[in-house]
C-alpha cells in the first residue's frame, strides 16, 4: 500500500499540495486528474522522492520515504515514468534499462540485458537495443523509460504525464502498451489528460484542485450522473476536456 496522510508541499510562498490524504492498495489503478497546477506531478514527485513533502507523511509499504533507508527501500519496489522519458543521453536503450537492476538490485550483467532484451520485444523494440536515445522517436523514447521501469520488477508504476508531450499516433502506441501493463496487476498510480483512457483502465479515479484532493471515487461512480459529475468543477473540467 501508497499511503499519504496530510500531505502538504510548499515552494517559497506557494503551497503546491494542501494536506492531500490517499491511499493506494495492492493491485489498484488510481488516476489522478485536474487542471494544469493543481498538484499532480508534485504529488508523484514526492511519492517517489524527487520532492520533500513539507509536512504530512508518505509510506511505500510501511517505508517512510521521507528518510534515507525507508526512500532506498521504497525504490526497489517502485518505479516511475516520466513525461520526458529522462534517459540518459550517452547510455544505449539497453544501458539504460540495465543500470538500475544491475546498480541497484544487484542483478549479474548478463541476466539484466536478457531481460532488457525480452522487455524491448514485448514494446516492439527488439531491434532498438543498441541506438541511443536521440536515434529514436518520442514514442520509442517512452517505451523505452517504461522498459526501464518495468525492469526493476516492480510492485508499485508511478506514471507521470507520460503521453503529454508525444503527438496523437505515438501517443496510442504507448497507451497500447500501458493497457496490457494494466491487466498484470500491478498496481500503478497514474497522472494524464487522458480522460478516456483513464476511465478505462482505471479502479478508482482522484481529482485535484488547487493542492487538495477534491474527490476520490471508484471510476464508474466519477463518471455517473448523481457521482463525479454532480460536482461542477468536474462537470466544467471534464466539458472542457471534450471540447479539446
Amino acid at each position: 500500500m501508497i499511503r499519504i496522510k496530510d500531505l502538504v508541499k510548499t515552494f517559497d510562498d506557494s503551497t503546491v499540495l494542501d494536506g492531500v490524504t490517499l491511499d493506494v492498495n495492492a493491485g489498484e489503478i488510481v488516476t489522478v486528474l485536474g487542471a494544469s497546477g493543481s498538484g499532480k506531478s508534485t504529488l508523484i514527485r514526492c511519492i517517489n522522492g524527487l520532492e520533500r513533502p513539507s509536512g504530512g507523511t508518505i509510506t511505500v509499504d510501511g517505508n517512510d520515504v521521507t528518510t534515507k533507508a525507508g526512500l532506498a527501500a521504497s525504490r526497489r519496489i517502485s518505479a516511475t515514468v516520466f513525461q520526458l522519458f529522462n534517459l540518459y543521453p550517452h547510455m544505449t536503450a539497453l544501458g539504460n534499462i540495465t543500470l538500475a537492476p544491475v546498480e541497484v538490485l544487484g542483478k549479474s550483467k548478463a541476466e539484466a540485458e536478457e531481460q532488457a532484451r525480452a522487455l524491448l520485444a514485448k514494446v516492439g523494440l527488439a531491434g532498438h537495443a543498441d541506438k541511443y536515445p536521440q536515434q529514436l522517436s518520442g514514442g520509442q523514447r517512452q517505451r523505452v523509460g517504461i522498459c526501464r521501469a518495468l525492469a526493476m520488477q516492480p510492485r508499485y508504476i508511478l506514471l507521470d504525464e507520460v503521453t503529454s508531450a508525444l503527438d496523437p499516433e505515438t501517443t496510442g502506441e504507448v497507451l497500447d502498451i500501458l493497457q496490457k501493463l494494466a491487466t498484470e496487476a500491478t498496481t500503478m498510480v497514474f497522472v494524464t489528460h487522458e480522460v478516456a483512457f483513464a476511465r478505462s483502465i482505471s479502479t478508482r479515479i482522484v481529482f485535484m484542485e488547487a493542492g487538495k484532493l477534491l474527490v476520490d471515487m471508484p471510476t464508474e461512480e466519477f463518471f455517473a450522473e448523481n457521482g463525479g459529475l454532480a460536482v461542477p468543477r468536474i462537470r466544467q473540467f471534464l466539458s472542457q476536456i471534450r471540447k479539446d
